[in-house]
């Protein structure tokens, strides 16, 4: 394998290598044949000049010797091809010589530009699952080599921050599936442990099994819708999200009413978004959900939708008891409950802001002096828009 890995580094070193041999050999051979060409023209041209001048001369003085011009000539043409040659052999060994060179300083030159993806090389073969908080963090100046280490730490920072996201989720998600399983083995261990239990005693052990399968079930369905909006939207479809926020508040108008919440959704204005109409439903019904459960007696649920440019706005908020700053920013995080004596499994938020980054838009929280939460959701609005809208409905608790 390493050999496999050296010869792959010395064929692309040696294929710059010869590039900037080819290059130079060509440059100089046309730079050369011109100064070739031109010098023989010269001399060309100065022999026939003289030849010219002889003629004239023999006709002022016709006593000159036509032996001594014919051997003059004749030597002094052998004296040019002599001279041609002469400097066309100096020509092709210089070309040679530095043709050479030139290959050699394109190998120094492309082991010192391959350098840094070397070290590349070497820091992605270190990198595992174990230390994934090791950085190239290559220094000089900013080229497209430095940009490919900038972006590799910059994927390695989200890889880490994915890793340990994902350890965390397994380890509460294992911590939750074992309770609903401890309390079934328990129930069923007591029953079996005494011959003489009565129907009603095997009825309520029936019961408390039901109540922990359906925290399974529960769960489970949790988890898996988490999983699917963690991916990026499937069904892309042109969603009403105004009249689906009024069809999830009509669907949890009972929870509410039981809840002794008041919804109010007149403010739900026509907002057109292209998304997968699952996943979103579920991001609505959890944010309802979740301003329900996490409400007072008597509290108050709004929800907004409205388009400003091509960006649709959601906004649900609800009172409740006081958040504090720092619990806002861990709202998102899988398994997190503000309280442990509120229902449910800590996985809402966690889905909303996973249904979200699947549509590319953004989610904010903000946690109001007088208590309770508001959810910004922004999402890129439908570019052909629509003229109708929902029915406000508002539900009394």
């Amino acid at each position: 394998m390493g050999r496999l890995r050296t010869r792959s580094s010395f064929t692309i070193r040696a294929r710059l290598s010869l590039l900037y041999g080819v290059v130079f050999l060509i440059s100089g051979a046309v730079l050369l044949s011109l100064g070739y060409v031109f010098v023989r023209s010269n001399l060309l041209r100065r022999v026939d000049l003289q030849r010219e001048l002889g003629l004239s001369l023999h006709r002022h003085h016709p006593g000159t010797g036509v032996f001594q011009r014919v051997v003059y000539n004749a030597l002094r043409t052998q004296w040019i091809h002599q001279t041609l040659q002469h400097l066309l052999l100096v020509y092709v060994l210089a070309l040679t010589a530095l043709t050479v060179l030139s290959v050699v300083a394109g190998w120094l030159l492309a082991g010192r530009a391959l350098a840094p993806l070397r070290a590349i090389t070497a820091t992605a073969r270190r990198v595992s699952g174990e230390n994934l908080g090791e950085r190239i963090a290559l220094t000089g100046p900013q080229d497209e080599i430095k940009e490919l280490a900038d972006t590799i730490d910059r994927m390695l920072s989200r890889l880490d921050g994915a890793f340990a996201s994902q350890r965390h989720f397994v380890a509460n998600a294992s911590h939750e599936l074992r309770t609903p399983l401890a309390i079934m083995r328990t129930e069923i261990d007591v029953a079996l442990a005494d011959p003489d239990a009565t129907a009603e005693e095997l009825r309520e052990m029936g019961e408390a099994l039901r109540e922990s399968i359906d925290r399974s079930e529960g769960l489970i369905a949790a988890l898996l819708a988490l999983a699917r909006s963690e991916a990026v939207a499937g069904s892309e479809q042109r969603v009403e999200l105004d009249v689906l926020a009024g069809d999830c508040v009509t669907d949890l108008s009972r929870r509410a009413a039981a809840a002794g919440v008041t919804i109010d959704s007149s403010g739900l204005e026509p907002a057109v978004v292209h998304g997968d109409p699952a996943l979103l439903e579920r991001l609505l019904a959890n944010l309802i959900d979740n301003g329900i459960r996490h409400n007072r007696e008597g509290g108050r649920l709004t929800l907004t939708t409205l388009t400003v440019a091509d960006r649709v706005r959601l906004v649900v908020a609800n009172t409740g008891a006081l958040i504090e700053p720092a619990q806002v920013a861990t709202l998102t995080e899988p398994f997190r409950r503000l309280s442990r004596q509120t229902a449910g499994y800590g996985l809402g938020l966690s889905i909303v802001a996973s249904v979200v980054a699947a549509h590319g838009g953004t989610l904010a929280f903000r946690a109001p002096d007088e208590g309770g939460l508001e959810v910004t959701v922004e999402l890129a609005a439908e570019p052909s828009g629509r003229n109708a809208r929902v029915r406000p409905v508002s539900v009394r608790g």
